[in-house]
């Protein structure tokens, strides 16, 4: 089996002071257990205090909003700020769906998936596939309801905490076919050459050595050029993946876009700058369900004053 083995069950994850984890992974697990529709329902009821509760992280999506939304009048951008907030309750419900629900409740949610024709052209002629997607508030949850089509890896960044780490890595092994640690790239390329698919998302700052300093939202911001890279030497090709939240209880709407043309090209930045581009038409599609609270600006060029 390629990428991360199943993690053992070692004696130090039952030391007293994990013991808060693994109640906040029982409280999880019972909410994967409520029906859809009531899930939604406590999401949503989570995210009206996340709204209302202060927190500094109101403050850095309001700065990203008004960054990459400058068309927008204040009241405008403050009543985005507003629904993004509200949609991290919901986010946290489908993180715990997304883990811990059962094979038959995820079965029971209503999704529809667009493109896989584009995938099935790339299998046909041999080739691996990055999918790559943004970082939206229910990646998780929907990486598995992809699952459920096709066979699909995907790269991680492990978790300080060792329960969540172990517990979420083992759900993660569950539906995917291989998990693979950020910074296995021999595997992952391994994995991509032997025509596999691999979900991926480059949009956050992760003060890398492998940056570009490359538009988002007509914002120097830096980018990391794996997208590149593993094409690169992978052979594959780079389709795009988005997925949104339907209102109400209607599900999740997937859709794989055509595969990017000229990639990869001779130009790791302008690659990046590709790429960059497609998350940025993801996200105006249901801009209040991006991860604006993460600081996506904060490592500038030599000379830029910081954002944060």
């Amino acid at each position: 089996m390629p990428g991360t083995p199943f993690p053992p069950f070692t004696r130090s994850l039952l030391s007293p002071r994990l013991w808060p984890a693994w109640l906040g992974v029982g409280v999880m697990k019972l909410i994967a257990m409520l029906p859809f529709p009531a899930l939604i329902g406590l999401g949503r009821a989570l995210g009206w205090m996340i709204e209302r509760f202060p927190s500094p992280r109101r403050k850095v999506a309001a700065t990203n909003i008004a960054l990459c939304f400058p068309e927008l009048d204040a009241e405008t951008q403050a009543a985005l700020v507003d629904a993004h907030l509200r949609d991290i309750g919901l986010m946290l419900i489908e993180f715990a769906l997304g883990w811990m629900g059962s094979e038959r409740a995820i079965e029971n949610i209503p999704v529809t998936v667009e493109g896989l024709e584009h995938l099935e052209a790339a299998h046909a002629e041999g080739r691996g596939v990055l999918l790559v997607g943004g970082h939206f508030s229910h990646l998780e949850l929907c990486a598995r309801l992809v699952s459920q089509r096709i066979r699909i890896a995907g790269m991680y960044r492990r978790m300080d905490n060792p329960v969540f780490e172990w517990t979420v890595l083992r759900a993660r092994l569950g539906y995917a076919r291989a998990m693979f640690d950020k910074d296995d790239i021999r595997g992952t390329v391994k994995y991509l050459r032997g025509g596999g698919t691999l979900w991926y998302a480059p949009d956050q700052d992760m003060r890398s050595k492998d940056n570009a300093f490359v538009p988002f939202f007509g914002i120097t911001a830096a980018t990391i050029t794996a997208t590149h890279h593993l094409a690169r030497m992978s052979h594959s090709v780079v389709v795009p993946f988005f997925h949104r939240r339907l209102p109400g209880s209607q599900g999740y709407a997937l859709r794989l876009g055509a595969p990017l043309e000229n990639m990869p090209s001779a130009d790791a930045e302008a690659d990046t700058a590709l790429v960059n581009r497609c998350i940025e038409e993801m996200v105006r599609e249901a801009p209040e369900q991006y991860l604006w609270v993460h600081k996506r600006f904060k490592t500038r060029p030599e000379g830029y004053p910081p954002i944060y």
